[in-house]
């Protein structure tokens, strides 16, 4: 169906009155939404897993893991709790102020705007619109058009599960994108690139619609020399995990670079190389295992990487490419130039640079170097390290000894800070980042302070200062004449 900018202004003004009308602050209505998404997820799975594999060649396992699994358990903890969060919270005042009482209720902010990306495409697209629902907001969802498959499943199919007066699909590229954007939202939230990010950031700020940006960054980890062969095994394990077994490594949580001391890199390097056979075989292209590219422009992308001849010296392992196949073999590179693109840029490939440094402690003020990332990821025991890097460090997340758990994890905020993005989700993140928490006051009429109005004087100067300090017993001796304000009268009158 042909995108129409007409249609789409027609849509929004009849979601808004739909909106307006009440219905999506409904505990049903938020119930049956997620009721709907979480139907569409199970009686659609095989058509989401096979839309996977036609655009990203995702396996299957790593399907499931990565989205329909975790989209899952995501609505699950949503349908179960919504009604909790979205009760409202008693706010304590202070004693003075008697026969008052405040709470804090959270209200859906409206008309959602949410663009994803290609390579978690359903992910992407249904997280934040859990959350979104469930905080009774009215959504418009653009799939990216780069996952063809998942966006026609998502357009065709998801809307019939949904209440299509409160929540809209729509297809198209950057120019639908662009009149989306000029369009006005009560927030907008948008996963992808960080140039495309400012072109978000941009438009929002004509009618200055809150934005949440997820960008991603170039994601280090380091590897200290692990005291035993089954640590360094292990870390070697994950680390190849987060890289090659994730959407072959196009993921925007996936590791970028490693840091390593020097005299551990050959061991980390052998590592590496055993754990790329054992998940993927000898060859990993006919192992069906590994997610291929998401496209040809993508493909050529890494292939440049690879073709600097500087670049090119720094390959350990791996290196081939079949653009027609859109296939890059796991790679791994030692010690390529620092200012080559493959450092420089954010990878969205298959291809780990090993970055040497004299001592692990060293990874700091090279992380430090560098923009801020979504994720740092750090193999180590030392807890003196891990409190340096807690404290010396910033990034939207930090993992030690794992790079997936805090992707995963419904109680801890996933998102970005500075350059790799900003606002949290997932879980009652999700929640909150669709939310406006209102502050509800009551007062009695029954009782008031007569020292806040004017003519001023110093016994009322000093009557506010110990009312502000919750000094009760000041307020008083004050009130008895009992205690003598120090101010001059000059103050209290002029």
């Amino acid at each position: 169906m042909e995108f129409s900018e007409v249609a789409l202004e027609k849509d929004l003004n009849n979601m808004r009155k739909y909106y307006g009308s009440g219905k999506t602050k409904e505990a049903s209505w938020r119930k049956s939404q997620l009721d709907g998404l979480r139907n569409f997820i199970i009686e659609n799975e095989e058509n989401i897993l096979k839309a996977l594999k036609k655009d990203l060649g995702k396996h299957h396992v790593e399907a499931f893991r990565d989205e329909v699994g975790i989209l899952k358990k995501s609505i699950d903890l949503a349908r179960k709790s919504f009604k909790q969060w979205m009760a409202g919270k008693e706010a304590k005042l202070p004693q003075i102020a008697l026969l008052s009482s405040a709470e804090i209720v959270a209200e859906p902010l409206g008309l959602v705007l949410i663009i994803s990306s290609w390579n978690f495409p359903f992910g992407l697209s249904l997280e934040p619109l859990i959350g979104a629902i469930a905080a009774g907001n009215i959504v418009v969802l653009k799939p990216s058009e780069l996952a063809p498959a998942s966006s026609s499943l998502l357009f065709t199919i998801l809307p019939k599960y949904l209440d299509i007066n409160g929540i809209k699909i729509v297809e198209g590229g950057s120019d639908v994108g662009e009149i989306l954007l000029q369009q006005k939202w009560n927030k907008i939230f948008f996963t992808g690139s960080t140039r495309v990010g400012r072109l978000v950031l941009s438009a929002a700020v004509e009618n200055l619609t809150p934005v949440t940006l997820e960008l991603g960054g170039k994601c280090p980890a380091l590897v200290d020399s692990l005291s035993t062969c089954w640590d360094r095994e292990v870390a070697a394990k994950r680390i190849l995990v987060a890289k090659y077994g994730s959407c072959a490594g196009q993921a925007c949580i996936a590791i970028d670079y490693v840091l390593v001391e020097k005299r551990f890199s050959s061991t980390l390097v052998e590592l590496l190389k055993e754990g790329i056979k054992k998940m993927f075989g000898d060859d990993p292209k006919g192992s069906n295992t590994i997610a291929r590219m998401v496209n040809k422009h993508h493909s050529y992308r890494i292939k440049g990487f690879l073709n600097d001849p500087k670049v090119k010296k720094s390959v350990v392992f791996g290196g081939s490419v079949e653009d027609d196949k859109l296939f890059i073999e796991p790679t791994i590179l030692l010690d390529p130039p620092l200012d080559s693109a493959v450092m420089t840029e954010e990878i969205f490939g298959p291809i780990l640079p090993i970055i040497t440094v004299e001592r692990i402690e060293d990874s700091i003020e090279f992380i430090n170097s560098k923009p801020k990332a979504l994720a740092i990821y750090a193999f180590t025991k030392n807890k003196t390290l891990q409190k340096r890097l807690v404290s010396e460090t910033s990034s939207g997340s930090i993992v030690f000894n794992d790079a997936i758990l805090q992707y995963a994890a419904d109680t801890l905020p996933f998102g970005g800070v500075g350059e790799c993005g900003f606002g949290k989700y997932h879980g009652k993140f999700s929640f909150d980042l669709f939310s406006h928490y209102k502050a509800v006051a009551r007062r009695s009429y029954y009782t008031d302070f007569w020292f806040r109005f004017p003519p001023w004087n110093l016994n009322k100067l000093q009557l506010l200062e110990e009312a502000y300090n919750l000094n009760y017993i000041g307020v008083l001796l004050a009130v008895l004449g009992l205690k003598s304000s120090k101010r001059s009268l000059y103050q209290a009158c002029n």
